[in-house]
């Protein structure tokens, strides 16, 4: 999963995917019959009725996922479930077992007529401690507020018989009138209170996700795709019309860097905003589906933040479309819910969507060249400290386990920096005609969402598609031990490494705060017994102060987030006023802004003689 550090200890930012299984076009003869009532809630938790297929043996299991493509991490759904209970058609219970945290083995099993089980969820059971903790990431959880909101990521609701996953699913919901579920699935049911929706395998229904709340959405469309934009915000703050147009500026730009790689015709975009509360989500970021995006990110942020995050993830979960929605291993086109088997390329999956993600916004005059430097630069910086020797195909193969789990976030990092290299050297044989997206194109020719590859032959094959020393490239650093020399890479394209003075985050060192919040009176102050920077130094402020106010304007846990955006804004020498409260008494102080400057290693382009090829492989 993609986990960044947003802000302060107390609210991390967390990114994450979620990889595709494709869509079958053969429709099964049978089917499944699922129905989850969100208009009778009871404890927080809402009953979901599966009607049973034929079942032709006398003991059948019905399991729902251990995990789901692409969180990488072990979740167990099945502990959001209670009162599981399995009946005949004369109403008779049917003896159970439980077998493990998520398979129920069921007796008797041809006299099956339906399951019966309540579901709880997710989002208040989150603890906040981040990628490996035994949070269920946000985005890939479920939420029950009655009334309100309910998000349904459907592995979480319904799971499946034993062998009988390609069986049809015809999913019945009913809901309060007031409520609007946002997906890319058809609505068969014109009633306002029932929606019904068909998948052609359980598969199809997980890449599906609703969220019923209040309708607040927009759809537009971008050179034949229909985009649908549903937003959550508990207070009102955030509306869909709010950030519609950057969401369009965005996607507009992805489908023009794209090309001919278009695949999907319908993409829902579902944000769901956090109350920060103790009951609410704290995992924050995004999760892709081939057809949609769940994104989770914190209400109070301002909409400048919001935004920016917005255009990081969404475009980077849309990028999905490419691989693995498009092109995938068999490990991910037969994904095992229950006993999964990982795929070795994640630098693929996971590093070229990342590294598209932000090469189309320079392409598209989204972000300069400096800013785009700045990004590698610091992927280079977060790889470096990774364990830069451990082979990544090995490790995405075992990213369930230690020490390969540990490892998972560096591909966000080297992975896309893989992607990168693999770019230039392309365009350096090619002498600026093609690139990584060239090579994607006839990997999607090649395979498409219906052919997966075999994990052991896709590097000849790529190999095959662009030169030896694509192969060599491969071989040497992404299967092998060897660390990549980015600055050789880089030198191809006239760019090389400088150090820079740049400065930091007055409220930040590195990751770690300056400031924390009191959870029950909301004010924010100084930690004490910290070493402090010159912002602090200068303004002679001390550990224990709360801060009050900045220029008259009033801050608390309510708005930390502004306070922090505009602290990015704040130059050095500009004049401020700080209202603090020490000893329980209140004092202004007045002065001149000093930032904490550090020496960091940047990239800039130094060499004009490779231009050309530096200009095609940001632009052709």
């Amino acid at each position: 999963m993609k986990r960044i550090l947003y802000s302060l200890a107390f609210a991390s930012i967390l990114w994450s995917c979620k990889t595709a299984s494709p869509s079958v076009t053969a429709v099964a003869k049978e089917q499944v019959d699922v129905a989850i009532n969100l208009n009778d809630v009871k404890d927080d938790k809402v009953m979901v009725t599966i009607t049973s297929p034929k079942i032709n043996t006398e003991e059948v299991t019905y399991s729902v996922p251990k995990i789901v493509p692409g969180t990488y991490s072990i979740d167990d759904y099945g502990k959001y479930i209670e009162d599981f209970k399995a009946f005949d058609s004369k109403g008779n219970l049917l003896a159970t077992t439980k077998t493990d945290d998520n398979t129920w083995n069921i007796k008797n099993a041809k006299s099956l007529v339906k399951i019966t089980y309540l579901v709880n969820d997710t989002f208040d059971t989150e603890k906040g401690g981040g990628f490996g903790q035994n949070d269920i990431f946000s985005p890939a959880g479920t939420n029950i507020d009655a009334g309100k909101n309910f998000m349904l990521n459907m592995h979480g609701f319904v799971g499946y018989f034993q062998d009988k996953k390609d069986f049809a699913y015809t999913v019945s919901i009913s809901h309060p009138e007031t409520l609007w579920g946002a997906t890319s699935m058809t609505d068969l049911d014109t009633s306002a209170t029932n929606d019904i929706f068909k998948t052609q395998r359980y598969a199809e229904l997980v890449e599906n996700p609703v969220m019923y709340a209040k309708p607040d959405y927009t759809t537009f469309i971008v050179d034949g795709m229909e985009i649908l934009i549903g937003v959550y915000s508990p207070t009102g703050k955030v509306t869909a019309e709010s950030i519609t147009p950057e969401m369009k500026t965005m996607m507009i730009a992805q489908k023009t860097f794209l090309g001919k790689i278009n695949a999907t015709k319908k993409y829902t975009v579902l944000l769901y905003l956090s109350s920060m509360t103790p009951t609410d989500a704290k995992g924050f970021g995004a999760l892709e589906h081939p057809t949609a995006t769940t994104v989770v990110l914190p209400e109070m942020m301002p909409k400048s933040e919001l935004v920016k995050s917005m255009k990081d993830v969404v475009s980077h979960e849309f990028f999905h479309i490419v691989t693995p929605l498009t092109i995938h291993s068999k490990e991910i086109h037969y994904f095992d819910y229950n006993t999964p088997k990982m795929s070795e390329h994640l630098w693929m999956y996971e590093g070229v969507t990342e590294y598209f993600a932000n090469l189309f916004q320079i392409n598209q005059g989204l972000i300069t060249e400096e800013e785009f430097y700045a990004r590698m630069a610091e992927k280079i910086e977060h790889a470096n400290a990774m364990n830069d020797t451990m082979p990544f195909t090995t490790m995405s193969a075992n990213v369930l386990t230690e020490p390969y789990k540990a490892q998972y976030l560096n591909v966000y990092e080297k992975g896309a920096l893989i992607g990168m290299c693999l770019d230039i050297i392309i365009r350096e044989k090619s002498n600026g005609e093609r690139g990584i997206l060239d090579l994607m194109q006839k990997l999607s020719n090649e395979y498409g969402a219906s052919k997966p590859f075999n994990d052991n032959e896709l590097f000849a094959k790529i190999t095959s598609f662009t030169y030896p020393e694509v192969g060599a490239f491969l071989g040497t650093y992404v299967s092998g031990t060897t660390p990549i020399p980015y600055e050789t890479y880089l030198a191809k394209v006239g760019v090389t490494k400088s150090m820079e003075k740049v400065p930091g985050n007055v409220f930040l060192k590195g990751q770690i705060p300056y400031i924390t919040v009191n959870q029950q009176t909301k004010e924010i102050f100084v930690i004490p017994n910290m070493e402090l920077n010159a912002f602090y130094t200068n303004l002679g402020l001390k550990g224990g102060d709360i801060l009050v106010s900045i220029n008259d304007k009033p801050y608390s846990l309510d708005n930390i987030y502004e306070m922090i955006t505009e602290s990015q804004n704040w130059k050095e020498n500009d004049a401020i006023t700080i209202k603090i409260k020490r000893d329980g008494k209140e004092q202004v102080i007045n002065g001149k802004v000093k930032l904490p400057y550090e020496e960091k290693e940047g990239l800039r382009a130094t060499d004009a003689t490779k231009k050309a090829l530096k200009d095609a492989w940001f632009k052709a």
